[in-house]
């Protein structure tokens, strides 16, 4: 299983931008950004707001995932 919000804290880092840059895209606080990176799952339109702000299809992740389960 996935851990989509350690994806998401490497992405930013990929990037270059600061923990501070993306919470003030978040409009929240630094400890919100830190606690979305501790998480193993995420609401879908928080996820589409993070994928729309660091410009990255974060659904693939678990497309992917999808894919390589014997449903």
């Amino acid at each position: 299983m996935i851990h989509i919000g350690k994806i998401i804290e490497t992405e930013l880092h990929r990037q270059e931008r600061p923990v501070t840059w993306f919470a003030n895209k978040l409009y929240c606080d630094r400890t919100n950004v830190y606690s979305i990176f501790k998480r193993k799952s995420i609401d879908t339109e928080l996820l589409l707001r993070i994928s729309q702000i660091l410009n990255h299809d974060f659904f693939s992740y678990y497309i992917s995932e999808l894919d390589s389960t014997d449903l």
